[in-house]
């Protein structure tokens, strides 16, 4: 074997995709541009059954990427855990999972897995930051705050208050997240049973931490995402609306058993989960009711944590 292939560290690069065809383009897009120095890159795009022409269209553009197929059924948990498994098949050192609304920086594997090699047992999520605002930070450094309901994510930091070294935090959300492929062996992939269509990535990256991974952001490896579309406010809709959207739509991110799910499986502890669950039932009501209906975004952001 050569030198060079003695160098070559392996990295998969996995995500999810349903019906975001000129999305999940854009982000492919970006990750043609990466620096590979060193690197053998693989790209995993599980497509769950997309109607819009995705995997065709990524076929032709970019022939290299490995497509894996669902049928509709999967969702994010299930979807990520076929590319990480994947990835685990073919011997990757490292892997990324990341989300498709997602424009990386050319150097981010590069920082990312610079910062994974500095610091042993730990899982590293790059810098998240807005496509329409640059440097605003965007779902970095979750606190967990029972009076607030569960995770506080900060809302208003900005490239210039963070650390400019890795820093620690309490909770990772899955946008663009490496994992060593020895985490992945030593603690399996995510509950895809439990979380159907959100929250797995907050159970999941907790779930690390307490068994022993640091979480870890590395502000120098840097992704651009998407805004979050936000539902309509309950008080808005009818009250059969509201009902089938607390008690029967899972899909519903106000959905109260995902909610509850949520808090129960991330929270530092079963008490601390039916806390928060209460305190978030009574901004719910105060909110459908039209009062206080600004609490408590007034909060103030957590303090930007400190390198690590």
């Amino acid at each position: 074997m050569s030198e060079i292939a003695r160098a070559t560290t392996h990295v998969a690069i996995t995500m999810p995709v349903y019906n975001r065809r000129e999305t999940t383009l854009k982000a492919l897009d970006s990750l043609s541009a990466i620096d590979r120095t060193g690197l053998d890159v693989t790209i995993i795009v599980v497509d769950d059954g997309s109607t819009d022409g995705t995997s065709e269209a990524i076929r032709r553009r970019f022939p290299d990427v490995v497509l894996l197929h669902g049928d509709g059924t999967l969702h994010y948990a299930a979807g990520t855990n076929r590319g990480l498994q994947e990835a685990l098949d073919r011997g990757a050192a490292y892997v990324i999972a990341m989300n498709d609304d997602t424009v990386v920086d050319p150097p981010f594997v590069q920082r990312l897995l610079a910062c994974v090699r500095a610091h042993p047992r730990a899982i590293v999520g790059a810098l998240l930051l807005l496509q329409g605002e640059p440097q605003r930070v965007f779902q970095v450094g979750p606190h967990w705050d029972v009076w607030y309901g569960g995770w506080h994510i900060p809302q208003h930091w900005t490239v210039a208050q963070v650390p400019a070294e890795p820093f620690e935090v309490e909770m990772l959300v899955g946008n663009c997240l490496m994992y060593p492929a020895s985490v992945l062996r030593e603690a399996g992939l995510m509950e895809e049973d439990i979380f159907h269509f959100g929250g797995s990535d907050a159970h999941f990256t907790t779930r690390l931490r307490r068994a022993g991974w640091r979480l870890l952001v590395e502000p120098r490896a840097r992704v651009w995402c998407e805004q979050n579309t936000y539902p309509a406010p309950l008080r808005t809709l009818s009250l059969r609306q509201t009902l089938r959207i607390l008690f029967v739509n899972e899909q519903h991110p106000l959905n109260l058993r995902r909610q509850f799910t949520l808090r129960w499986y991330s929270a530092p502890s079963r008490p601390q989960a039916l806390a928060a669950f209460a305190v978030y039932l009574g901004r719910l009501g105060m909110k459908a009711l039209g009062v206080g209906h600004t609490w408590p975004t007034y909060w103030a952001d957590p303090t930007p944590p400190l390198a690590r």
